[in-house]
């Protein structure tokens, strides 16, 4: 049996950042990290001591046993991670962003080893015993073989008692098609106790305007509760209870790259949970953590450890 705090499960990639602006073709010197949304999300939960389990694969090759050897420095535990011989792991290229600018990202991911997934990983595994799983939008957009992985995690965690997030983390460029993406990202929301959209994700998704209409179209759903990411502006924080409130930001000095803030903000909000803080003292949480994110240019190196959490705002 293996016991965890949070099982999570996603595509691992290589990360080559830019170490100077300019076109991608004309970089010549890149810093090499860990990416990919669900590990991010894996990495901070396990730097602040929770235990964490990781589902994936990669290729049997250089960029994979990078990743494997990073999930181990991590704390992550490889166990339920393959290694495909056949496939190779994905990687990608993010240029360096200058005055807070959204960077350009090339990824190099079609066919890769972790598109190659499906809902028996799981039985692979074994006996899994977790308090939560997290899941995201990315991982269904792979294959078909993803999604019902993806559907399959969190039926049984839903079925066991679980608790469940889901972040839709839009890659509108992996689906075939918008209304694909839309029924499918919307079907999993509607089966998590918690969705964390972000406002540009919300209204692309549900066609609503307000961060409250949003939430309350995930709600009427069947969502548990809905807290709607707002950037610079904080979290809108709604569940069934009848909780409704605006949650602010937290002021950054300078943006170094916003990529990844979201999983921060995701790290925030499920440890918080966890730990047993309402949901808006989680979002609290989030905030900080997704503020503390931007200020770093690897997509995990800002990801806090806990006596670094402690000494965050909110």
């Amino acid at each position: 049996m293996i016991e965890l705090d949070v099982l999570t499960a996603g595509e691992a990639l290589v990360l080559f950042a830019a170490e100077r602006p300019g076109a991608l073709e004309h970089v010549d010197r890149f810093c090499r990290f860990s990416a990919g949304a669900e590990l991010n999300v894996a990495i901070g939960l396990s730097r602040l001591g929770l235990r964490v389990g990781y589902v994936s694969r990669v290729g049997s090759d250089a960029f994979g046993r990078f990743l494997l050897a990073e999930m181990e420095r991590e704390g992550i535990s490889p166990a339920l991670v393959a290694t495909d011989p056949t496939r190779s792991t994905g990687f990608m290229l993010k240029s360096l962003a200058v005055d807070g600018a959204d960077p350009l990202i090339d990824y190099y991911r079609r066919g890769a080893a972790a598109s190659a997934m499906d809902a028996t990983e799981l039985a692979a595994a074994g006996p899994i015993d977790t308090r939560h799983v997290h899941m995201t939008g990315i991982l269904p957009a792979l294959s078909t073989g993803c999604r019902d992985l993806a559907f399959t995690m969190v039926a049984t965690a839903r079925a066991q008692g679980r608790r469940v997030s889901f972040d839709p983390n839009l890659r509108p460029r992996l689906w075939p098609s918008r209304e694909e993406m839309v029924v499918t990202i919307n079907g999993l929301a509607a089966r998590s106790d918690v969705v964390l959209p972000g406002l540009s994700e919300g209204r692309l998704l549900t066609g609503k305007e307000t961060p409250e209409d949003i939430a309350a179209f995930y709600l009427d759903a069947g969502a548990g509760a809905v807290v709607v990411k707002l950037g610079a502006d904080g979290a809108f924080c709604a569940d069934r209870s009848g909780l409704r409130a605006f949650v602010p930001g937290v002021p950054v000095q300078q943006v170094v790259d916003t990529v990844g803030a979201g999983d921060g903000f995701a790290v925030g909000v499920i440890s918080g949970l966890l730990e047993g803080m309402d949901l808006a003292a989680a979002a609290r949480r989030g905030n900080a953590i997704g503020a503390r994110m931007v200020q770093f240019p690897g997509d995990s190196d800002g990801l806090p450890s806990r006596r670094e959490l402690d000494g965050l705002a909110g």
